[in-house]
């Protein structure tokens, strides 16, 4: 088992309260652009009033994580995350924050997590903020 595989069998099997972290975990049930085929992604959830954002940051690297690249070919997918003190299925719609809208959103996402800051300085690239819209199919 790798880590990623680690951490999500600790999220679903501690609701969120042993894993590095905690209730933000979210897991995303992306779409392989190229493969078609689901793959977990655990990533940083950040709730807001529309759902949750998550930040394609890559620890500051210089190009951008695959789930990325899923999440724009399908923007429709689900998640699981932490709801109501219970790990929960939501389906979602992706939908990437605009450039005129990108520092206002990445700048909330530092002053809840600092670390995302630091990305910014590893990378020349505009790191990507999603918004995870929950969805009624």
């Amino acid at each position: 088992m790798g880590w990623n595989d680690d951490v999500i069998e600790q999220f679903r099997s501690s609701k969120g309260t042993e894993n590095h972290w905690g209730p933000k975990l979210i897991i995303l049930h992306s779409i392989g652009a190229k493969s078609g085929r689901t793959h977990l992604n655990p990533v940083v959830g950040f709730r807001n009033e529309n759902g949750w954002r998550v930040v394609a940051s890559k620890g500051g690297t210089p190009e951008n994580p695959a789930w990325y690249h899923n999440l724009l070919a399908n923007p429709s997918f689900d998640i699981e995350a932490l709801v109501d003190g219970d790990v929960v299925t939501v389906p979602v719609t992706a939908t990437e924050i605009p450039a005129d809208q990108w520092h206002e959103a990445y700048s909330a996402i530092v002053a809840e997590e600092s670390q995302f800051g630091g990305y910014l300085e590893k990378t020349d690239r505009r790191i990507p903020v999603l918004q995870l819209t929950p969805r009624t199919d």
